[in-house]
């Protein structure tokens, strides 16, 4: 573990009496207008030792030895953070920086660089994301002219002393052992909070981890609360010293508003100086009104409420006229669905914003970028329909996109002829483009799983773009809201802290074999070194006090009758599971669809968010309601669907209020509610009562909904002693299942025991059970923390390490002394497929006998990853193909399961989906991009990027093959390669 001294601004201790833990009032210049907040803004300077760290070897690469004067001079007054980093450089130590968006982290980066340059050493600059590589590149070059590029699609000067590259390039370049690896003497990270992404962070990991133990480092980052752990990891693993150099200094400060949905204005919630207002919150909620026009007697409460009107009646239109009327532009707009973003842009119809100067300089400006396009490609309806937008000042930037358009909207948006910017949150990952507003068109996000709250991370993330520094006196950030939501939820999302920095670390067959091949590396030592493993040792102390206290709160909890309550509680989850069961079967749209008519009296199961107590009951909480209509789920943006709801949701008429956080909970009807259509899935239903109500025409009025809802009342209350008659599954909704049947039984039995059993009159036995919930509880968490405990003392990932060695021997790729064969050096070097799959594909044969255009169709399998509903049909021979391929992943899989390596075996063969096969063929056979773009219902950027990742996975192939001596192979990868690299899908970025 690194150790560290630490003072505060009051404490007096010094760090080896050379670093002070720095804590300053930030420094203003002329034209840093946030002087006017009053509050002193601290720079935290820290610094992290390996353990009995004696300074050895300290200053090896002591940059300022024989420089008086630095190595770059800048044209303004350095910021305090500034300042500190320049000084960690100038001593030869490692550092990260972590500030916000736009704080100038770029400034130690030049100085890192110009440092390096000036000593003639070699200095790396990687980044997460190729574009972001392509415009660093660009800006370096500016001002240093000895600068290359290395991103996979381009290599420009591979020899220079400053090389920019992508993360994955530089993990690349450090299997290989490349002669530049052994030259570097500072590493910069830039966004080395991506390390947390949970599909690429551990390239960042492994990077770190195996670079030179010469070197120094330079890691730039957004916030993160857990900069100073890092900083232990470096300082462990690479044995010395690395600061942190933190600052929450924003350099234009920012005010937050709410504007209500329906609503005509904006709501200050969170000034500049970090003040949440209640009152003017609280009237902004007032003030909201239902989607669906402009009625607050509206049916129900959706999502996007911008979506429900069109034009000028929308809010969007709304609200980016307001900010254009109050000078507040320019403004992003973020939302979090590319289909929203185009659709939202075209409500902006008739806003116009650019003048007619400005407008033939955009429309200059495109065609130029356009130009090295061919004719067929400029008449693409993206090309097309942007144009007239931009022209306007109103532009889109998602990675639908085709790439060029991308960058020459980024290009338009900079140079300020783009004055209102629809985007999603990519957008504000890297690429720094400030505006003075940025807007959030909704407060919730589809998560893969489920509709959330965005966190407080994200919120950080987005909102950093407004307010540009030396030009806003402050920036402006607005959510638009549709749904009520507590203050409590507003607060944890305006005013959270950012998401901290945890390891993704995973392990792949690529690394292993790479690591096993390479002489410098070992598989072990990797893991041990991860910061995974280290997060995992750390968090030792902590678990076991957790389980201690855990443990006394547990024994403190002493029942008399302890076995029966016990008994009595595991009755009541048995009978609660078999009722799920037998819900499942009789609500399965087979039986109940032919039933959801309007007007159908329904049982809806209200579970108690507010204190969970029906937990504890036999019966669970339920309320009535009426049904409105039934719909089928649709899906979600770019395919993907709500697995919780997949299938019908049915509108029900009932009783309903916000809980906190935000959720809708369903009510009885004699509690204080609001009478409102609340969309419920179909799990959610308890049962279908045989009684239907006549049912008004327009519900709108919530004068009608009353009405119904006291008809509905007054039903309920006729059957109170025996009950609403409800459908009978078997001889109403015919059902015919054995489980529901066999279910039922036991339901029955268990009833006739709760009856029966001695515990079930005792006196306050909800209270009992509670307790016995809650010990039970306390127990599942104390085995958590102790299985927690027992992987955290021993190497992590050591099982599924292990797992995996089995089967790289079994398949091949290892002998059983570790030596890497044939199959394990093709493995080696294809890392942006499953590199299993590809290589079993290589070794049987299927890639040598068929055509380079058959290869390139049957390879877009395994870069394609979305699921689309209305794909052409691959063609028989490439069919057969596909086919070939799912036995192989079918095989690999089953051995990986046999081996214990946790795999959902038809889950990994679904992932190879052929959806683009034909449009990759076509492709490969020289159609045009308009042409295979009609074969497939997809954005084209989504198209552009699998061709591109196509090329890299051929690339990758024609190093394997010729690392095994497979010529044909090769010549038919590089054969492949010229038929699909042409064109719009691999234009030049305009950045370089």
């Amino acid at each position: 573990m690194g150790s560290s001294k630490r003072k505060s601004s009051e404490g007096s201790e010094e760090l080896n009496g050379e670093y002070e833990n720095t804590r300053v009032k930030q420094r203003t210049t002329e034209n840093d207008t946030s002087a006017s907040i009053d509050e002193p803004v601290a720079c935290l300077h820290d610094v992290s030792y390996p353990e009995r760290y004696d300074g050895g070897g300290r200053g090896s690469i002591l940059t300022s030895q024989g420089h008086e004067k630095p190595a770059k001079e800048f044209p303004f007054n350095l910021d305090p953070f500034q300042s500190e980093a320049i000084k960690c450089l100038n001593a030869g130590e490692s550092v990260m920086v972590s500030a916000h968006t736009s704080a100038g982290k770029t400034v130690v980066a030049l100085y890192a660089i110009a440092m390096s340059l000036r000593n003639n050493q070699r200095v790396i600059y990687t980044s997460p994301i190729k574009a972001l590589s392509n415009q660093k590149y660009r800006e370096f070059k500016q001002e240093f002219s000895d600068v290359g590029l290395m991103t996979g699609d381009t290599t420009i000067d591979p020899n220079a002393s400053c090389l920019v590259m992508t993360t994955e390039i530089w993990r690349s370049m450090q299997y290989k052992g490349a002669e530049a690896v052994r030259e570097v003497a500072w590493i910069i990270f830039d966004e080395v909070h991506y390390m947390r992404d949970r599909e690429r962070g551990v390239v960042w990991e492994e990077s770190i981890v195996m670079a030179p133990k010469n070197s120094r480092f330079v890691f730039l980052s957004a916030t993160v609360p857990n900069a100073k752990e890092f900083a232990d990891w470096v300082a462990k693993v690479h044995q010395q010293p690395c600061h942190v150099v933190y600052t929450d200094y924003r350099p234009t400060p920012l005010r937050h508003h709410i504007f209500p949905s329906g609503g005509d204005g904006l709501y200050l919630v969170v000034d500049e100086k970090g003040k949440f207002r209640e009152e003017n919150f609280q009237k902004a909620l007032n003030a909201l009104i239902p989607t669906n026009g402009a009625k607050k007697e509206n049916v129900k409460w959706q999502r996007g409420a911008i979506l429900g009107n069109s034009g000028e009646d929308s809010d969007i239109f709304k609200i980016v006229k307001m900010i254009v009327m109050r000078q507040y532009d320019p403004v992003i707009c973020f939302s979090f669905s590319k289909r929203e973003c185009e659709f939202l842009a075209m409500q902006m119809a008739k806003m116009d914003l650019n003048g007619d100067d400005e407008k033939a300089t955009a429309e200059t400006i495109f065609w130029s970028a356009m130009d090295i396009l061919s004719d067929d490609d400029k008449n693409l309806p993206q090309v097309s329909n942007m144009l007239p937008l931009l022209k306007r000042g109103i532009g889109v930037h998602h990675s639908g996109l085709l790439p060029i358009l991308k960058e020459v909207i980024e290009i338009l948006f900079q140079e300020g002829f783009i004055k209102c910017l629809f985007a999603t949150e990519t957008f504000s990952i890297g690429l720094n483009m400030p505006a003075k507003t940025v807007v959030f068109t909704n407060v919730r996000k589809f998560d893969g799983d489920k509709f959330r709250w965005i966190s407080s991370g994200e919120y950080i993330q987005m909102s950093g773009r407004a307010g540009r520094r030396g030009i806003d006196e402050r920036g402006i950030c607005v959510l638009m809201v549709d749904e009520k939501l507590e203050p409590s939820t507003a607060k944890s999302m305006l005013k959270g802290s950012a998401d901290p920095l945890n390891s993704a670390f995973q392990l792949s067959y690529n690394m292993l074999l790479n690591q096993i091949r390479s002489e410098d590396c070992e598989p072990e030592n990797l893991l041990r070194n991860s910061f995974f493993q280290f997060q995992a040792d750390s968090s030792i102390p902590d678990l076991e006090r957790q389980a201690r206290a855990l443990e006394k709160e547990r024994d403190s909890i002493v029942l008399d009758e302890e076995d029966s309550l016990e008994n009595y509680y595991s009755l009541i989850q048995q009978y609660r599971a078999l009722l799920k069961d037998i819900r499942s079967v009789v609500m399965s749209p087979k039986y109940c669809l032919p039933f959801l008519q309007p007007g159908r009296l329904v049982s809806v199961r209200c579970t108690n968010v507010e204190d969970g107590s029906s937990f504890y009951r036999v019966k669970e909480d339920t309320a009535w309601g009426v049904i409105v209509n039934f719909q089928k789920v649709k899906t979600v943006d770019d395919g993907r669907q709500k697995p919780e709801d997949a299938g019908y949701t049915v509108d029900v008429l009932t009783r309903s209020r916000f809980c906190r956080g935000g959720a809708l909970r369903i009510l009885p009807l004699e509690e204080a509610g609001e009478a409102a259509v609340v969309p419920v899935p179909i799990s959610q239903i308890d049962g279908l009562s045989s009684i239907r109500l006549v049912m008004p025409k327009d519900l709108l009025p919530s004068s009608v909904r009353e009405n119904t809802l006291k008809k509905l009342s007054v039903v309920v209350k006729k059957f109170c002693k025996e009950g609403v008659p409800l459908l009978d599954p078997e001889e109403d909704m015919k059902v015919q299942s054995s489980s529901y049947k066999k279910a039922s039984r036991r339901v029955e039995a268990l009833e006739n025991l709760f009856e029966k059993h001695e515990i079930a009159k005792s006196p306050l036995i909800e209270e009992k059970l509670k307790l016995v919930h809650a010990k039970k509880e306390l127990t599942n968490r104390i085995k958590s923390i102790k299985k927690a405990l027992r992987s955290s003392s021993v190497l992590a990932f050591k099982d599924e390490f292990k797992a995996r060695k089995r089967v790289l021997r079994r398949l091949g790729y290892l002998t059983d002394d570790g030596v890497v064969e044939l199959k394990g050096k093709v493995a080696c070097e294809i890392s942006s497929a499953d590199e299993l799959t590809l290589t079993e594909l290589v070794f049987n044969g299927v890639l040598s006998g068929i055509p380079s255009e058959e290869m390139v169709s049957l390879l877009s399998c395994f870069v394609w990853r979305e699921k689309l509903h209305e794909a052409r049909k691959p063609r028989d021979e490439l069919d057969s193909l596909f086919a070939q391929l799912q036995d192989v992943a079918r095989r690999v899989a089953k051995v990986q399961l046999e081996c214990k390596v946790q795999i959902d075996v038809e889950g990994f063969v679904d992932s190879f989906r052929p959806d683009i096969m034909e449009a990759a063929y076509a492709w490969a056979k020289g159609s045009k991009f308009c042409e295979i773009m009609e074969m497939i219902p997809v954005f084209e950027g989504s198209l552009i990027r699998a061709i591109r990742r196509l090329e890299e996975v051929l690339r990758q192939l024609t190093e394997a093959a010729r690392s095994i001596g497979e010529a044909e192979l090769e010549e038919k990868c590089q054969e492949a390669v010229v038929k699909i690299k042409r064109d719009i899908v691999f234009a030049a970025s305009l950045y370089l």
